[in-house]
């Protein structure tokens, strides 16, 4: 595990936030678009792009109506082993 992180959890989940908000302007969907595409209320939708905080199954159902699932189903997918142990943990 890390011992220093440079960016706190709400840096990070507010650079998300401003990558879907651009995604979405880029695509031209207002807020309330957005929200009827992907069944999320619009105001998870602005409390989101205003302050990062949205639950797991809101934000892939956003990232579905603006095409762009794939990067969801990333994560996690290519994380590098930083030792042998993690390779055998994982065996287990």
């Amino acid at each position: 595990m890390r011992k220093y992180v440079w960016e706190t959890p709400e840096e990070i989940n507010m650079e998300v936030a401003k990558r879907m908000k651009t995604l979405r302007k880029r695509v031209k969907l207002s807020r309330k678009k957005l929200s009827e595409a992907c069944g999320v209320s619009y105001s998870s939708i602005k409390r989101f792009e205003e302050t990062g905080n949205i639950s797991l199954l809101s934000l892939t159902k956003m990232a579905i109506a603006l095409d762009a699932e794939g990067d969801i189903k990333k994560l996690f997918s290519e994380v590098p082993y930083r030792s042998i142990q993690e390779v055998i943990n994982e065996q287990k």
